[in-house]
């Protein structure tokens, strides 16, 4: 019984270190060697990424999920996601965020495509026509419910902030079918220590973020420790590592990869 207890011990050390651990420092060895950083807020580029096309050219409706990595030294760690909305006809796009200053909720605070702290934003998923159309107004009814959207209510880690933000319209619309990069440190935040995935396709254990076990179809085997996320997707083939994300192919619908020479409203 000893000998199984310690070689018991002696693998959850062995994945700690090989899964957790490993990544997260040679991923922070590469963030620090980069000479590209914004040093600070004000210097970083905010500007239009330019992956959407004009409102006006665009007729059919649009909905983005986009994730880029934060600034600073917490780059190593975590990006931030927001949604971008667009009914049929409309004019111009509308951005959702959560930001740690303020009242959290914000709309519009910056360009549909910006950069973030200037990290070019990745597309987590493109939905255009009819099932955009469908999605919109769920969306906007989830942004407007959601229950962290008092002053002092945002919290960077383990949560929640940003990365649960989205994670709450992703629970609100699970048609929508798609997993938050590993790196969205926030999304496994929950006041429930049991729940069903964002997908509804399988179950989430949380501690609150702190610790969390998920299993579905969509989101993969995900093991959280202290936000950390390590696991496999089977369903669109990759490994996720802390700190580096998701590597393999991209998720369903993270389709968008042309860049728009023109400004947008």
């Amino acid at each position: 019984m000893l000998l199984a207890l310690a070689w018991l011990a002696r693998t959850l050390v062995l994945a700690l270190v090989l899964l957790f651990l490993l990544p997260l420092a040679a991923h922070a060895l590469w963030w620090w060697s980069r000479d590209d950083l914004a040093p600070d807020w004000s210097t970083a580029d905010w500007s239009s990424a330019r992956l959407l096309p004009a409102a006006a050219a665009a007729p059919e409706a649009k909905v983005r999920i986009y994730a880029a990595r934060v600034g600073r030294w917490r780059g190593i760690f975590a990006h931030h996601t927001w949604i971008v909305v667009k009914e049929a006809g409309a004019p111009r796009y509308t951005r959702y965020d959560v930001v740690g200053w303020g009242l959290p909720v914000r709309t519009d605070a910056y360009a549909a495509d910006a950069r973030w702290f200037g990290n070019p934003p990745q597309v987590v998923l493109a939905l255009d026509g009819e099932a955009a159309a469908r999605a919109v107004p769920r969306i906007r009814e989830a942004v407007a419910l959601y229950p962290h959207r008092k002053a002092g209510t945002y919290s960077a880690w383990p949560g929640p902030n940003s990365n649960t933000f989205v994670a709450h319209v992703l629970r609100a619309v699970p048609e929508l079918a798609v997993a938050l990069p590993p790196t969205a440190l926030g999304k496994d935040f929950s006041e429930r220590l049991l729940a069903w995935t964002p997908s509804r396709t399988g179950v989430q254990l949380s501690a609150r973020g702190y610790l969390g076990l998920t299993l579905g179809w969509v989101e993969g085997l995900e093991v959280n420790i202290l936000g950390a996320v390590a696991g496999l997707d089977l369903r669109r083939p990759a490994l996720k590592l802390p700190g580096w994300g998701r590597i393999g192919m991209d998720p369903a619908g993270a389709t968008e990869t042309l860049i728009a020479p023109a400004a947008r409203s």
